[in-house]
């Protein structure tokens, strides 16, 4: 957990509002967020109470924008409890639009800063993460403001069960690279890609988003890359030394 100077410290760089939202769905917010959204209490000890009934495998989704991808994976997946984490008040808005609209009570949200819910979850408590499409703060001076780093990648390491996935996109190739190098300097996660094609297309069971759309009109290539989160005892074995433990193929 982190100290109190380390909360203080803690600077969160982003878009919290945007146009002002309609009369209509502020009240739909007012009526129907308070339902699903979740808060950092004794709750979050035992996530899978959050749901009725309680799911038995929990996925996360960090900065879920509009939702239209949470939506889809909750609507496919209705015995799994799905949690999105999102700062920005008109996506809060449309999900819950959304939620509405479809009946997807598998949803819950945490309408924040994401590193505060990762320090509340327990360990090992997730089995699927998704961060799809995330700022690339282009500019070198920013990018420290990058999602992906060693804290969260810490973080997630540990709220992630053995053999989780971890699903990134995106169409900024400098933070593919990024991406790239952090994660596998991480040594929890292994790249699950064997070929171009894990990596330059989007499975089936890979929801859209709107993100997406707009960077393949433009003409930007998308990239998809997948980890797995290494077994605890596996990262053990590498973090003394022992690297005959690791696949031959990433020694």
């Amino acid at each position: 957990m982190p100290s109190h100077s380390d909360e203080i410290r803690r600077i969160f760089y982003g878009r919290r509002r945007g146009r002002k939202l309609h009369a209509a769905k502020r009240q739909l917010m007012a009526a129907t967020l308070p339902r699903f959204a979740i808060g950092l209490d004794a709750g979050l000890k035992h996530p899978h109470n959050l749901f009725d009934p309680p799911p038995a495998r929990l996925w996360l989704e960090i900065g879920f924008g509009t939702g239209e991808h949470l939506a889809a994976q909750a609507q496919a997946h209705r015995d799994i409890g799905m949690i999105g984490c999102e700062p920005f008040l008109n996506g809060v808005a449309a999900l819950v639009e959304t939620i509405e609209r479809n009946a997807l009570h598998n949803i819950r949200i945490y309408p924040d800063d994401v590193r505060d819910l990762l320090d509340a979850l327990p360990d090992a408590s997730i089995e699927r993460c998704f961060i799809l499409f995330p700022d690339p703060w282009p500019k070198r001076r920013h990018h420290r403001r990058r999602f992906i780093g060693a804290a969260n990648l810490d973080a997630l390491a540990r709220v992630l069960c053995d053999g989780a996935e971890l699903r990134l996109a995106s169409d900024h190739r400098g933070y593919v690279r990024w991406t790239l190098f952090h994660t596998l300097a991480h040594g929890a996660f292994e790249w699950t890609a064997r070929g171009p094609a894990d990596w330059r297309q989007r499975t089936d069971d890979w929801p859209a988003t709107r993100y997406e759309a707009k960077a393949l009109a433009r003409g930007d290539e998308c990239c998809y890359l997948r980890f797995s989160r290494r077994s605890r005892s596996l990262v053990q074995k590498i973090d003394d030394g022992n690297t005959d433990a690791l696949p031959p193929s990433t020694r």
